[in-house]
């Protein structure tokens, strides 16, 4: 059986996901991550020289390392030159991709190529329709309301800040990656609710990933189960089933 609605007046911060929670899972599959997968070396061989990047580029290194320890069998990675190096940063960081890795390194890469997206006009945010009457409503209701994404907080920033309701930055209050900790770990939970400055039983954490609810439940942080469109199958658990962020408090 889900578990019963908290208060509204309990809870003083709303955090959310975004893929499958405040976007739709196909824009982030479909646009953006085939958008920065087949334009990394072009931007590594551009903006290799730049500070913020080489940052990247050498954490993408001990990352690669690791992966080598651990016998993942990742594609060389060949110094010597300049343009060697990239190759094999770009080559890596598209292997990443390939394998679903969150590497905070690769997610700050894609960030850097996605703004140049936005900036163009390529790219423009997604949201679900009732996300910024939501948002709205929230901010009204003096809620906390931040972001805690696998994608850099770049990139969020990126997408709320596009979208085609208009700047949806303005209503959020914190942004979250992880930098932070990993979505599937309690501590991560409890180190955003001291960052917000709010009990963990006064947060409630949106997703539609289960494994990231329990996380956050471990924490005492409250949850909701995010289900869009047809229903899953996929049971509640201990998780509120929600289908809309509107149905958190209630339909005005």
């Amino acid at each position: 059986m889900a578990a019963a609605s908290p208060g509204g007046d309990s809870i003083r911060a709303i955090l959310l996901d975004i893929e499958g929670t405040t976007t739709p899972i196909d824009f982030v599959f479909k646009t953006l991550f085939p958008y920065a997968r087949t334009r990394l070396n072009q931007f590594l061989m551009e903006h290799g020289n730049q500070a913020n990047v080489r940052e990247d580029i050498e954490a993408l290194r001990d990352q690669h390392a690791s992966d080598t320890a651990k016998n993942l069998h990742p594609p060389r990675w060949i110094d010597g030159s300049p343009l060697l190096e990239l190759g094999s940063a770009a080559a890596y960081a598209v292997w990443l991709i390939d394998c679903g890795s969150k590497c905070s390194a690769l997610k700050s890469l894609q960030g850097k190529i996605w703004q140049e997206g936005y900036r163009k006009g390529e790219l423009r945010g997604e949201v679900y329709p009732d996300v910024p009457t939501a948002l709205v409503r929230w901010r009204r209701e003096e809620k906390v309301i931040a972001i805690f994404s696998s994608g850099s907080v770049l990139a969020q920033k990126l997408l709320f800040s596009s979208a085609a309701a208009g700047d949806l930055t303005r209503y959020l209050h914190a942004y979250f990656d992880t930098t932070t900790g990993a979505k599937n770990a309690p501590q991560s939970y409890a180190q955003i609710a001291r960052t917000l400055n709010v009990e963990p039983a006064a947060v409630l954490f949106v997703s539609d990933v289960e494994k990231e609810l329990e996380a956050a439940k471990a924490a005492g942080v409250l949850t909701a189960l995010c289900v869009r469109g047809k229903s899953t199958g996929q049971p509640a658990g201990t998780h509120r089933v929600i289908h809309s962020l509107e149905e958190i408090f209630g339909a005005d």
